[in-house]
């Protein structure tokens, strides 16, 4: 694809996702624009700190879900190195309770992948400005969440999960089994189970298939 030479003031972006075709369409995205150029893309954690030092990106685009490491968990990191960088999450999770990590975290945006392609250009351009951005799809959940009258019971006290405990929700919801967890984290079987067990206590689950529904 033969690109348009961009403005010396363009901003820079990296991308981080773990399904390279998602990549490649998102920078076709961003590099469609004037004011924004793609300066690398990454499917993990361990090469995006080393793109984002060589880079310096502006702005990064960050899945939760990644190849062998936690999207929240490179925010963080992101966030502790280079503080200034504006972070969009682009995630399939379309729950709020993510959107509340992520933000806890030090993103700024939020854009369900659901969401028409405009709604990541406008999020970038946003979190760019230091502003928070949040999807449409998500605002309307978040909004009838915190201001429909519901109780905070109702959020099945996802709160009271460990980051560690998240990111094992997070795996478990994706379908992905307990060993090939074990695998992914470096921890052994009988550690993913304690986990699991905990995470069915404090989102008062009975059974391992409540916990694959929530």
């Amino acid at each position: 694809m033969t690109l348009k030479p961009k403005s010396p003031s363009a901003r820079k972006v990296m991308i981080v996702d773990d399904h390279p075709i998602l990549r490649q369409g998102i920078a076709k995205l961003i590099d469609s624009e004037d004011d924004l150029v793609v300066c690398g893309e990454a499917c993990d954690a361990a090469p995006a700190l080393e793109l984002a030092e060589r880079e310096r990106p502006d702005a990064a685009v960050v899945d939760i879900s990644l190849k062998d490491s936690n999207g929240i968990d490179l925010v963080k990191e992101l966030i502790a190195r280079w503080p200034t960088m504006g972070i969009l999450v682009f995630s399939m999770h379309d729950e709020p309770f993510y959107a509340e990590r992520v933000f806890r975290a030090g993103a700024k945006g939020y854009v369900t992948k659901g969401e028409p392609c405009s709604q990541v250009v406008e999020g970038i351009r946003q979190v760019l400005k230091g502003e928070v951005f949040v999807s449409e799809r998500l605002a309307a959940k978040m909004v009838d969440k915190y201001v429909g009258g519901r109780r905070d019971d109702d959020r099945r006290s996802i709160d009271r999960l460990s980051a560690r405990e998240f990111q094992i929700f997070d795996l478990i919801g994706q379908g992905i089994q307990t060993r090939e967890i074990a695998e992914r984290l470096h921890l052994s079987v009988k550690t993913v189970d304690a986990h699991r067990e905990n995470i069915k206590g404090k989102l008062k689950l009975r059974n391992a298939t409540e916990l694959l529904k929530t």
